[in-house]
């Protein structure tokens, strides 16, 4: 996949849930992106988004030659996912026949390959998918400490034990989330997302678990970036995870400051762990 220069003139947003859309329309406006034009959804885009776009069209998930027809009427010919949409709407969807066609073609059906298919389905109509972190390169930390109290070594060992069990877990298509605690894996992220991996984690921890998040041995950046935000800081934090690691450069801090700012009342450890 080569790399193309983000148009300035106007990039359309296949906007999901949570504060990803609009951090991503501050940050598009902030380098004088034009026109932003978004495709939203019913039951997951913040309705707030609207006020922050120049067109916004509302659709179904699964209605792709809509949103697709919406995209190229008002003259996008970039666009960039962002913010989630939940897995049970992915495969509970109702598709229209052009999203029937693209995944009868599909080997596998899950997240990666579903996206991967509208990616294809917006490129025969000359429409490129851009990175998922098209102007947000400053919302990724590199290695180190993040926000919260320092912790000790022990933690920082739990934290990179948990990052080789991730990886593998995420190689393997089940999940990119691990809790773990001294050494031992509590809980695996799989269908039920990442929430639920944790509060189960954080149940058999008893307080002082360790959640660790990372991204794909062979990410694809156009779409399923890990992210962090203010809700994850607040559900570990409920859950018993005190120490939250991610993989430096490749994670995404959305809602930044208040991330910190939970994390220093919360007093929930964020770091970021490289060299993996």
């Amino acid at each position: 996949m080569m790399d193309v220069a983000p148009s300035m003139e106007c990039i359309g947003l296949i906007a999901g849930n949570g504060i990803y859309p609009e951090t991503f329309a501050a940050a598009a406006r902030r380098v004088g992106v034009k026109r932003l034009v978004a495709a939203a959804f019913e039951n997951e885009t913040k309705h707030e988004l609207t006020e922050k776009m120049d067109a916004v069209g509302w659709f179904r998930v699964g209605q792709l030659g809509k949103m697709i027809q919406f995209f190229k009427a008002q003259g996008v010919t970039q666009a960039v996912m962002v913010g989630q949409i939940a897995p049970k709407n992915l495969f509970d969807l109702r598709p229209d026949m052009r999203t029937l066609l693209m995944m009868a073609r599909l080997k596998q059906r899950n997240a990666e390959t579903l996206f991967g298919g509208i990616a294809d389905e917006l490129a025969k109509d000359g429409i490129t998918l851009l990175p998922a972190t098209t102007f947000l390169g400053d919302l990724m930390p590199e290695a180190g400490l993040v926000a919260g109290p320092k912790i000790k070594e022990r933690r920082w060992e739990d934290a990179r034990y948990g990052m080789r069990i991730a990886k593998e877990s995420s190689r393997l298509d089940i999940g990119q989330t691990v809790v773990v605690k001294k050494g031992t894996v509590l809980a695996v992220e799989a269908f039920e997302g990442t929430n639920e991996a944790v509060k189960r984690g954080g149940m058999l921890g008893r307080g002082d678990a360790t959640m660790v998040k990372v991204s794909k041995p062979r990410q694809d950046m156009r779409f399923d970036v890990p992210v962090v935000g203010p809700d994850t800081i607040q559900t570990a934090a409920e859950a018993g995870v005190n120490v939250i690691a991610v993989e430096a450069g490749k994670t995404l801090i959305l809602g930044w400051d208040e991330v910190v700012a939970r994390c220093e009342r919360l007093k929930v450890t964020l770091v970021a762990v490289g060299g993996i």
